[in-house]
């Protein structure tokens, strides 16, 4: 789940992208508690796409989940990490309003600790990579 600064709040209504930060395991292997990602925010969302939404029962609660498919009444969303919840199963189709953005990158800041030329190589390759939507998971969804 991400978390908003409140400039970053106020920002949206007049930029188009914006930041937030990961906090949670539910969308593990994709994205990692500390993670940052860049948001689009009214961005068009399609099937598979990893999007951030006020969670439904808790509108001051920031969550990033992967849209799996619309259905009548808003998106259905799942998280990576199956066994973390917190997503459509527990609380049925999110409507579309509550789906602020999509996300379109994250950056992974370097782990503490880590100053050796390779770790800090290895950081630098895969610290900024998109989030790139994953049109399969509809399918998948249907199978289980």
């Amino acid at each position: 789940m991400p978390e908003l600064s409140q400039e970053s709040e106020r920002a949206r209504a007049v930029l188009p992208w914006g930041a937030a930060e990961v906090t949670g395991p539910s969308m593990v292997p994709t994205l990692r508690h500390g993670d940052r990602l860049l948001v689009r925010w009214g961005g068009r969302v399609r099937p598979g796409d990893v999007v951030v939404l006020r969670h439904p029962f808790q509108q001051d609660l920031l969550v990033v989940k992967r849209a799996q498919e619309r259905r009548a009444g808003g998106w259905w969303v799942r998280g990576d990490n199956a066994f973390a919840g917190g997503d459509s199963t527990d609380y049925g189709v999110v409507p579309e309003e509550l789906v602020l953005g999509r996300v379109r990158f994250r950056y992974r800041p370097p782990a503490p600790g880590r100053r050796s030329p390779l770790a800090l190589a290895r950081w630098a390759v895969s610290a900024v990579r998109p989030v790139l939507a994953e049109r399969s998971v509809s399918r998948r969804l249907r199978a289980r």
